[in-house]
């Protein structure tokens, strides 16, 4: 089945990697996305500070062009169509939007005057996903399980899934301990590493607005993340994989750090595990080359990811 997809802004700019991976996953587990025709930018959480009305009208538009592109797309119980939102912020705003549509009448009755000079409605009509909850609550540990061509054997993996994914909107996982991605990396046969910093936010922009303390913070995660034994660090957020990978070097020199440890999007792991080249998952991209090598005795695969 094909499931409606929104890319987002990040994922054709800085996040490119994390479309480059995630489009092949999906492929390979017969569930393709189809990109939503004519999006806009979902407005983006800092928007909201500035003018929360217009904010919603931008995120509403992508939900009312969602509701005139249902045929032949995945539906949530109720016959809402599913509309996979892969970037955090997106996910987040999208999400917010849709509950404020259907809590407050005042919010919906500007967005949908807003849409109807654009000659569009918006009734509400749409499931705002996330990849990780279509891949474990849809597609199915099983079917990702029988995909695996690379048992990811030896290889012990941090699961980073940052401020937004789960907060405010818990709508899959548990908002302070989320498990989903530990359990995907069960699956692809690596080792969760259990640590308490997986939801701490990273610092978001502050890494481009007061620096010095955008890097600390990514530094604190970082060095927890080695401290506890981590060969890689998996995150769902653009954002997140910018400042964690990026700024290592900045990190060291500045702070006299020693932290060195790839960070790449959860879709390349999943990519690696199922035998997808490492450039078509986007690895050479990476500013800290990420490599995984079958510990003796793992079942081969068909080629193992460079970067």
């Amino acid at each position: 089945m094909r499931y409606l997809y929104f890319p987002g802004c990040s994922l054709k700019s800085t996040g490119r990697a994390y479309e480059e991976s995630l489009l092949p996953v999906f492929e390979a587990l017969d569930s393709p996305l189809v990109e939503l025709a004519d999006w806009n930018c979902c407005g983006a959480t800092a928007y909201f500070s500035v003018e929360e009305s217009k904010a919603f009208a931008l995120a509403g538009r992508n939900i009312a062009l969602a509701e005139k592109q249902t045929d032949g797309y995945h539906k949530s119980p109720g016959g809402k169509v599913d509309l996979v939102a892969p970037c955090s912020a997106c996910f987040l705003v999208l999400l917010k939007t849709m509950r404020y549509l259907g809590d407050y009448p005042h919010v919906k009755r500007e967005v949908c005057d807003s849409l109807h000079d654009a000659g569009l409605e918006c009734m509400g009509q749409v499931a705002v996903r996330h990849p990780i909850d279509v891949l474990v609550n849809d597609i199915g540990l099983p079917a990702i399980r029988k995909a695996v061509k690379q048992q990811l054997k030896g290889l012990k993996v941090a699961s980073y899934y940052g401020c937004q994914l789960v907060r405010p909107f818990a709508t899959f996982d548990h908002a302070m301990y989320p498990t989903t991605m530990d359990t995907l990396v069960e699956v692809l046969g690596g080792t969760p590493v259990d640590w308490p910093l997986k939801t701490r936010c990273c610092g978001g922009s502050l890494t481009g607005t007061i620096t010095d303390v955008g890097l600390r913070l990514n530094r604190i995660l970082l060095e927890e993340a080695q401290k506890r034994g981590a060969d890689v660090m998996i995150t769902s957020c653009p954002l997140c994989q910018f400042n964690l990978e990026c700024f290592q070097k900045p990190i060291n020199r500045k702070l006299g750090a020693n932290v060195h440890l790839p960070v790449v999007f959860f879709t390349q792991l999943m990519g690696v595990a199922f035998g997808i080249d490492a450039k078509t998952l986007g690895l050479q991209r990476l500013f800290v080359p990420f490599e995984y090598r079958p510990a003796p005795g793992a079942p081969a695969g068909k080629e193992a990811a460079h970067a």
